[in-house]
């Protein structure tokens, strides 16, 4: 049901902007999570961002240089990721559902029924 696309191969240091859009269903009232699964690791997740926009949380390894962002006229969200590291080489999901995206919340990827299919991101020289 949601669609991600923008991985690539990217250098260290370098940034990308993944999106996630959702053909054919409004994302609305949905808050957005975004996971990650490293090769040989659980999938874990980044950071959210609730429905109306306002409250996004991420992990620690990523604030500071990845952030979350929703264009509802596009009905498409997005993460932007800087200063990329080979540490954050992986698929990366987005997910959304009614779950509420609160700092205090964990991320679960059970919360969320609704998924894409990945994209692929590979921090290398």
């Amino acid at each position: 049901q949601l669609v991600e696309s923008g991985g690539a191969l990217v250098q260290p240091g370098g940034s990308l902007r993944l999106s996630c859009a959702a053909p054919g269903f409004n994302l609305d009232a949905y808050a957005i999570a975004w996971f990650r699964r490293a090769p040989g690791k659980e999938r874990e997740g980044v950071g959210c961002i609730n429905s109306g926009g306002g409250i996004t949380k991420y992990i620690d390894s990523v604030k500071g240089r990845f952030t979350i962002s929703r264009d509802k006229a596009k009905n498409t969200a997005y993460l932007q990721m800087n200063n990329l590291k080979p540490e954050d080489t992986g698929t990366y999901y987005c997910a959304g559902d009614y779950t509420p995206c609160l700092e205090a919340r964990p991320l679960v990827s059970g919360d969320y029924a609704n998924w894409g299919q990945g994209t692929q991101v590979t921090v290398s020289s």
